[in-house]
This record gives structure tokens, sequence and C-alpha cells, in this order.
């Protein structure tokens, strides 16, 4: 409401008449600043801890309930109750513990669809707060609070003054609040199977012992009973001089005084719900010092007390390399947020010089860019290229060390995000930033727009909203993540997010900084904020930063550059293979089939020639010892190896030319037509067409080929296939096996082999070319 009234008093009481289309601006002005509080129906949200009444959930809410409520009547303009918010969101935060025995609840009865509800009530005045005890009937009305103070302390005293006198119905939950006696002492550990009881000595007025009993409701081994100053025999028993004090009692009668930092609600129950076999309902501690047992792959001893920068790296790696790989590209608000946390994260982060280089290149590449618009892909190769400079590098991969968690699930990225900010917000105060919400305003841009779980970013986004622009100084932001980090664990504490070997506390604790604790008059606890302040300044400097587990730079660099060799050469290889597909199908594929077809009828003209050749007769005009063609040089003896002619085409194999050289290769069906002509030329020499001649030398023997007394040899050179044969008596050591009448010799046979070995090899070559082939196509379909 307070915005709305700003935006209508800038709009209304200037001193100049305005325009209507000035007046119509206003108007719209002053609608969009109360957008958000029409969107945030009421004054509380799920997350203060706080029931939230409506006409569908009242019924079950405040009847039949095992469990007390405390119900606040309000209504959103009401100033009062808007005054009042804060007191009763701590109050929720304060009492979390005792939620099985009793809650606190709030409908807002300015929404007209809950005004029947609180008419029923009887409600006429905000804000009303009502009691319902445990069980109560649907009848019921409630209990109207009538005590004066309205702070946290009295109203949680009211809560412990109404369940002691809930006589019909005790919560099922709540532990008994009455005091003990002697004998109830003595024999209580014959009827309660407990390790630790707890005695809190103090006097009738005062109420430590039943808030801690309540505060340890929700943890098992333990029992709290209070004991008043009157019970003298215990009294003197013990020793019991200071009241309040608190005694650890066990079943050997051995009793001992527990030592706090002070004598106070707190102090007591931060204490024992950290004692030896103490834990959360439902959850199981485990010995985080025994490697063996721990769920961990890894587990890393570290000292609790101190930041370790490989858990600062590593959230920087998974924040950048991991988390923000989810957007493929990012822009407007998302890449205005982007942009401050990156420059915040290199300006700030007192990192090794080689992270804080690889930073500010990624910083200065961002401001560089005009545009509306970026892909992931072009930052992530700035940030993985900075290596290029020989002295920037951000090691990847997670190594968590004071983050670690007893489960896989536990701390981890959140827990180093956390470290990261209060880092940040420190080291800006050392250095001594301008603006003392930079680094928070970073923080809330990045996390609304980019961190993983949305309910946290809503969350954090409900506490900048709230106070986040009070801040004003550099000291006041250092706190402010402070607070809100313990307002976090406060709301976190039980959940199934919460490692049972690290449970979520006000941080830090009495032992980690006992200046940090005080103690009012009254006995509420209260934070030393300076103190706290001087404490974070020493607990997240840079200096007392461990570096400890981290990859040593050298090795990172080497490895970052393998990495990006490896991803250049496949890249390369790829753009290679691209260019090729290309290539083939930009190489005229209309043209193709006309290829193939000329290939075709190419192959056509050639095949009755080779018929011709094998089949019919020799033509006439034999000269003297040959038969000689047209196209048969003149000087080319016949005894010598004939020289095919070349080809004038190349073969061609799916669009790839290639020049193959022919070799002489007479196949076994030509040969057998030969043998046929042979004995046909054979028949035309006994008539004295062809005249007989005799070798005189047996080298020349061997060069010929024998088959029935004549030899063959085949001119290879000439296009007519012409053959010089002559009888010759048949050597009987030659050959070596025979078939349908014709000789072969063992060289025959291993040439025929080899000569089907070569073609199964071919075959297999060309199966191989156009599989791949077939992929470049497709491929290259689907980059079209």
């Amino acid at each position: 409401m307070a915005r709305w009234s700003c935006g209508a008093t800038s709009c209304y009481t200037t001193k100049h008449k305005l325009n209507p289309f000035n007046s119509f601006l206003c108007a719209f002005i002053s609608f969009l600043s109360i957008c958000p509080l029409i969107a945030e129906a009421g004054l509380y949200k799920a997350s203060d801890q706080v029931i939230i009444l409506s006409p569908e959930n009242v019924d079950s809410v405040l009847y039949n309930s095992s469990a007390a409520r405390l119900v606040m009547f309000y209504a959103t303009w009401c100033g009062h109750c808007v005054a009042f918010s804060p007191t009763w969101k701590s109050l929720a935060r304060d009492i979390k513990e005792w939620k099985p025995a009793v809650d606190l609840a709030a409908i807002d009865c300015a929404d007209e669809s809950n005004r029947k509800v609180c008419t029923n009530f009887g409600i006429t005045g905000y804000p009303t707060l009502k009691f319902f005890p445990a069980f109560s009937s649907n009848e019921s009305m409630g209990q109207q609070f009538s005590g004066s103070s309205r702070d946290v302390r009295g109203l949680r005293h009211y809560i412990i003054d109404k369940l002691e006198k809930q006589h019909e119905a005790w919560p099922p939950a709540c532990p008994p609040l009455e005091t003990a006696s002697e004998a109830e002492i003595d024999n209580f550990f014959q009827t309660n199977n407990v390790k630790h009881l707890v005695l809190v000595f103090e006097r009738k007025n005062s109420y430590v012992g039943r808030e801690v009993t309540l505060d340890l409701l929700q943890y098992e081994n333990i029992a709290v009973r209070r004991v008043l100053d009157t019970e003298t025999s215990l009294v003197s028993r013990f020793g019991v001089t200071d009241f309040p004090s608190c005694y650890l009692y066990y079943s050997s009668r051995y009793i001992c005084r527990m030592k706090v930092l002070s004598e106070a609600r707190t102090f007591y129950s931060y204490a024992l719900q950290r004692l030896p076999g103490v834990v959360r309902t439902g959850k199981h501690q485990t010995a985080i010092t025994d490697p063996i047992n721990n769920s961990t792959e890894e587990w890393r001893p570290f000292n609790k007390t101190s930041v370790y920068m490989s858990d600062l790296e590593s959230a920087l790696h998974y924040s950048l390399r991991v988390e923000l790989s989810g957007h493929i590209t990012i822009s407007g608000d998302d890449l205005t947020a982007l942009k401050k946390y990156i420059h915040v994260l290199a300006k700030y982060f007192p990192g090794r010089p080689s992270v804080k280089s690889a930073l500010k290149i990624v910083d200065n590449w961002l401001q560089l860019q005009n545009g509306t618009e970026i892909r992931y892909s072009s930052l992530r190769d700035v940030l993985d290229n900075a290596v290029q400079t020989s002295d920037a590098v951000l090691p990847d991969g997670v190594q968590w060390v004071g983050c670690q968690g007893s489960q896989a699930q536990y701390r981890r990225y959140p827990c180093a995000v956390w470290k990261l900010f209060h880092v940040l917000t420190v080291q800006a105060k050392e250095i001594g930033s301008t603006d003392p919400q930079e680094v928070l305003q970073a923080m809330r841009g990045y996390v609304s727009s980019f961190f993983g779980c949305r309910p946290c970013a809503e969350h954090f986004e409900s506490m900048a909203l709230e106070s986040m622009d009070h801040v004003t100084s550099l000291s006041a932001a250092v706190l402010w993540l402070w607070s809100r980090h313990n307002r976090v664990n406060n709301r976190l504490a039980g959940e199934l997010s919460e490692d049972p070997d690290f449970p979520k506390i006000q941080w830090p604790s009495p032992e980690l900084c006992p200046s940090c604790h005080g103690v009012k008059r009254t006995g509420e606890h209260h934070w030393n904020q300076e103190q706290v302040l001087t404490f974070l300044r020493n607990y997240f400097s840079s200096d007392h930063i461990l570096m400890d587990y981290l990859q040593d730079e050298t090795q990172a660099l080497i490895h970052q550059r393998n990495r990006l060799a490896a991803a250049r050469m496949e890249n390369e290889a790829g753009r290679g293979m691209e260019r090729r597909a290309r290539e083939v199908l930009d190489n005229h594929p209309a043209e193709e089939p006309q290829e193939e077809e000329q290939e075709e009828e190419e192959e056509e003209e050639e095949e009755p020639a080779l018929e011709e050749q094998a089949g019919e007769p020799y033509p006439a005009g034999l000269e003297g010892m040959g038969v000689a063609g047209a196209d048969t040089t003149d000087n080319q003896a016949p005894w010598e190896k004939p020289q095919r002619p070349q080809s004038q085409h190349k073969p061609r194999i799916v669009g790839l030319k290639l020049r193959e050289r022919q070799e002489d290769i007479v196949d076994l069906d030509s040969f057998v037509s030969q043998h046929y002509k042979a004995k046909a030329l054979q028949a035309a020499a006994m008539s004295g067409v062809v005249r007989r001649r005799s070798l005189q030398k047996k080298e020349d023997a061997e060069d010929l080929q024998f088959e029935g007394g004549w030899r063959v040899k085949r001119d290879l050179g000439r296009q007519e296939g012409n053959l010089w044969i002559e009888e010759y008596p048949r050597p009987q050591n030659k050959r070596w096996m025979s078939l349908l009448s014709v000789g072969f010799s063992k060289l025959d046979v291993s040439l025929c082999v080899l000569l089907y070995l070569l073609s199964i090899m071919c075959l297999l070559a060309m199966y191989l070319y156009f599989k791949l082939r077939i992929k470049l196509r497709r491929a290259k379909l689907s980059l079209a």
C-alpha cells in the first residue's frame, strides 16, 4: 500500500496541470506499482512457516487436529497487521521445532473469498489472535488472545500456558511439561528407553525448562524434565546452586553439569541437540570420520572452521559450465543478470591468478556483446579457450571439500554457492566497492534467472523484495546475506534435504564465535552484530582460504590444452567430412544418370567386340606365319607381350572418377573359347592355310601355353583378337591338372586364385565406399 500511495503522490501532486496523455501514463504507472501487491495476496507465504487458511482447508486445519493452533485474523489494508507481521514470522521461526504439538496459522479477512470464514469466527477487528486446542470440535470458536505482550517472547509463553491448561485432550506429540519429582527421576530409566536424561533446574516462574523440552520435541534418545528449586532433596543431592542450570543424568546414576556459553534456552537447546546419539526423528546419523562406512566416493578430511578454495572453484565450474548450459540462448533480463554476475566474479573473486584471468576474459567478452541475445555455446568457447593466453584457466570438474555431504544428495553445490556469495560480499567490503548492493543485486539476478532449484530462487527473491533495497552500506550487505542464510537454515532444518551429519543451525555456533552471542536481561538470545561482522570478515577473508586439494595450475593448463586440441581435431574432421559430402553432392548431381547411361552404352559397344574375338573365325588375309589385324603394329613381334590399348573412358564409381591401369588378365571362359578357335586353326593348318613351326629353344616353350600339342599365344594388342598357333610336342612335366580336356599348370591355378581374391577385395572396397557415400548424403540432407 505504501508503494501505491507513493506512486499516486508522484503523479498527482505536481504543480503543473497534466495533459490527458500524461494523466493516463501516471495512472498506468500507478497500476503497475500495485500489481505486485495484487499478485501477492496476503502478508504471508508458505515459506514463512505459517499455515495459510482458506475456506477449503480451514476445517481440516483447526478442527480435530492432533496439534494446537494459534491463528491470526488480519486484513492486508490494516497498518497494525502489516507492522505485526514481522513478529508473527519471527515467532513461526522461533517455535519451528514445536510444530508437532502447536503450529501457527493466518487468514486474510480482506479477501472476499475468506470473508465468510472470518464472520463465522466472529472477527470484527484486526489483528485478532485465537488459540484452538488440539482436537477442537467443529463448533469451537477458539480462545481469543487476551495477553498484553505481543512480542515473540510473550507469545511463546502464552502458547506454553495454553498447552498446560489443556487437560481434556493433550496433543499426542507434546511431551509432559509439568515438574518432575525425585521418585520419577530415580525410576525413569526403568520405564523409558533413552540415552540421555536432561534435568533443567529453575524457579517456578521460569519458562526455560518447558521451552527446552519443546525444542527437543523432534529428537530421539533424549528426554528433558523440569525440576523446581523447591525440590530440596534433589537440589541438595546434586549440589545445584544456580537457577537455571542444566544437568545430564544417566542410568548409572552419574550426573554432570552441561557447560554452555550462557545459561539460557538457546544455548541449552543447541548443546543438547548435538549430544552423541541424539538425532532428529526419522534421520540416522552416520560416522563421517569413517570413510569406509561413508557413502561418498572419496572422503576428504577437512577443517570445519575454514573455507576451501576447492569448493569455490567447484561452484564456479558447476555454475558456468553445468547450470548455464541448460540455457541454449540467453537474452533480455537473463543476459543482463549474467553480465552482472560475471562482472562481480571477475572483480571480487579471490582466486588463483589463472582463474581470475579466465574470469576477466569472459567478462571482457560479455561486455563487448552489444546484441540482445547470445548463445551459450559461444560463451562456453570463450570460457574454455581462455587457455590460449597461457596463464588463464578455470579447472573443470568438481571436488568438494568443506561442502562434502554424508550422502551424494546432501550439501555440495548449494553449500558452495552460499560460501561463494559470502566471500564476494566480504571481498567487496575489503576492496571498498562504491555500490553497497553491487554484489547482492548480482546474486539476486543470477539466482532468479539461472539457479536450478526454482522454489529456492523464489524464496530468495521474496527475501530480496522484503529488505534488500534497504541495504545502504557494505557492512550491511555482509550482514544482510548472513541473516538471510540463517533464515534459510531455520526453514530447512528437519527437512529431507538436511544432512544429519551437518544439521542446519544458526551460524556461527557458540563454539565457533562465542563473542557473537549474547543474552538480554529477559534471558532471550541476541546477536552481537558488531562481533558477527568482525567474524565474517575474518572467516571469509582471502587470506584465510585454504588451498588444499586444488588441482595444480600447470596440470590444469595442460589438461585444458589437450582437451581443446582434441576438440579442435574433431571439429576439423567433422568439417572435412561435411566439405567432402558437399563436393560430392554439388558435382552436377543432375548429370549423374546421363553419365551412367553413357558408360552403359560404351560397355554394350565393347562387349560385341569381345564376342567377335572369342567366337568368330579369324578374318582372311593371314600373312606368312601369323594373322595380322588392321590395328596391329607392324614392328611388334608375335612372341612379344602384347599391349592392350588404353581405354578412352575412365571408370566411375558413384560420382568419383578414378583412373586404373588395365591388367593383362585372361579369364577362364575366354581361354576355353580360344581353345575351340585353336582347334579350328589346327584344321586350317592341316590344309596348308597355317604354316607349322617348331621351337628350338626351351625358353620360348615356357612362354607358351600348350594344349593337345598346339601352342596358343594371344595377342592382346590387336582389336581383332588374333592368335598365333604352332604345333609343339607336349611337355610331360608341365601339365598339373586337366578340366574339360584343357590342361592347366600350377602357375595357371595360382593366377586364377589370386584373381578371385583380388576380385573379392575390390567388391568389398566398393561396398564400403557406397556405404560411406550414403552416410554422407544423409548427413548433407540433415544439415539442409
